[in-house]
């Protein structure tokens, strides 16, 4: 379905990968602004590679990526990525996010700090901004690296695997929070994802990467029992809980064929 909102990042019949080893091919769709899209697929599908290439920090082997002109990112990495013995406390955590304009080498003044601490209010930690990073939640770290990515006044929020490791109520506040962003401040938001059961209730588009295999469209199109079993090669059911989705294995009958493992 056509969006009648412009495109801020599109990709033209792109080949991407590493030397000589071709991850994915024929990748062409667009993020349009104002989008909320989730990028999902199992570790090792290739989303990472489409995030760099999206990020710009991946060339493709063959076709373009264009980004609308002064597009600026936010870039929320996954929480182990990250050396959580880091002797700060949340704002000035927050505050290396405005080191791309004062500079990687200069102490954080007073405007950086005040921008810090409403980015903390933005994200609801706003009374935590005096305590150390490496004492917070795992949820609380999660929302300390959004304000960072905030701070820069964005466009384009991407945020990479911003659940990973935390339990039902901490997955849901932070997925509850990057929709309300979403809306609050008019951002494009991107989250990459292994966990589609997760992420299926809270944004408006989905884009599945698995074995080589790549679709994008709003969630409603892409969430059918017909689609997801084609692309996962296996039955798939979808079923509605409580106006939640939920995607499950299904069970397979005897006309199915059985699966033989390619790996």
């Amino acid at each position: 379905m056509p969006s009648d909102r412009p495109a801020v990042i599109t990709f033209s019949n792109v080949a991407l990968g590493y030397g000589s080893k071709t991850v994915l091919s024929g990748l062409s769709f667009s993020i349009n602004d104002g989008d909320l899209l989730a990028l999902v697929g199992p570790n090792g599908a290739g989303k990472t590679t489409i995030l760099r290439a999206l990020l710009g920090t991946l060339p493709p082997k063959s076709g373009e990526v264009t980004r609308e002109r002064n597009l600026r990112f936010g870039y929320v990495p996954q929480r182990t990525t990250l050396d959580l013995a880091w002797p700060l406390d949340s704002v000035s955590v927050v505050a290396m996010g405005a080191y791309d304009r004062i500079g990687v080498l200069k102490r954080a003044g007073a405007q950086a700090r005040e921008s810090a601490l409403l980015a903390l209010d933005q994200v609801g930690l706003g009374d935590l901004s005096d305590h150390r990073f490496s004492a917070l939640s795992g949820g609380q770290k999660q929302r300390v690296l959004i304000a960072r990515a905030l701070i820069g006044k964005p466009s384009v929020l991407v945020l990479d695997e911003p659940t990973d490791g935390m339990d039902l109520v901490s997955s849901t506040s932070i997925l509850g929070l990057v929709r309300a962003l979403h809306a609050t401040e008019g951002l494009t938001v991107i989250v990459v994802s292994h966990q589609l059961n997760e992420v299926a209730n809270y944004v408006q588009r989905l884009a599945l990467v698995t074995e080589g295999k790549f679709q994008i469209g709003l969630t409603e199109d892409v969430l059918t029992e017909e689609n997801l079993s084609d692309l996962y090669g296996i039955p798939v059911e979808v079923d509605e809980v409580a106006g939640k989705r939920l995607i499950f294995p299904g069970r397979r009958t005897e006309e199915d064929p059985p699966r033989i493992s390619q790996r």
